[in-house]
């Protein structure tokens, strides 16, 4: 049996980056303490103020073998120091979960991190494009651009968010902005 039709259709508006009738997760800079490398320019962005640097609207139908979930993020631009504004970063819980990530509007950067590897990618996510994040990768979105960067990011009902672990030990890499474009160092570089 099928369920009703608003468990099978959804709208959702680009403009605001919201979902009817779902909620709608805000992220402002304070909550990034320890995501950023240079931890004195942080905090004096933080200082000037505690801006939003991220949204993001879910749906999730179900927890059944075989669903999905999706969301939609808005990402802001901006900058701390030379490094990109950031969502913080995660792996899947179900650590085989893979995700795509469906670029709608804006320009970004995927960062993917293996996580037995430590193999590191830098990706483009920009509208009409969409990266696969494989199983076992940490993931973080960056906005490299002059707008806000919308995306959905689909994902198994099962794939679950463990933001702890890169809250312990972050990326080994990160996002800086250089002339020639968005560059990809390792986190202890100078």
């Amino acid at each position: 049996m099928l369920p009703p039709i608003d468990a099978l259709l959804s709208r959702f508006d680009l403009d605001s980056a919201t979902i009817a009738g779902r909620p709608r997760i805000e992220r402002r800079l304070s909550d990034l303490r320890g995501c950023f490398r240079d931890a004195a320019a942080f905090e004096a962005a933080l200082a000037e103020g505690n801006p939003l640097v991220y949204a993001v609207a879910s749906i999730e139908p179900g927890p059944g073998e075989g669903d999905l979930h999706y969301g939609l993020g808005m990402l802001m631009p901006g900058r701390v120091g030379d490094e990109y504004w950031m969502t913080k970063g995660h792996l899947h819980s179900w650590r085989p979960a893979a995700e795509f990530y469906v670029g709608l509007r804006g320009a970004g950067h995927m960062l993917l991190e293996d996580e037995a590897t430590g193999d590191t990618r830098l990706v483009p996510l920009e509208a009409n494009g969409v990266v696969y994040v494989p199983g076992h990768t940490a993931h973080r979105t960056m906005n490299t651009g002059a707008e806000p960067l919308l995306y959905l990011g689909i994902y198994p009902a099962r794939a679950g968010h463990d933001y702890s672990t890169i809250a312990k030990k972050n990326f080994a890499h990160c996002v800086l902005a250089r002339p020639e474009g968005p560059a990809l160092v390792a986190r202890t570089a100078s």
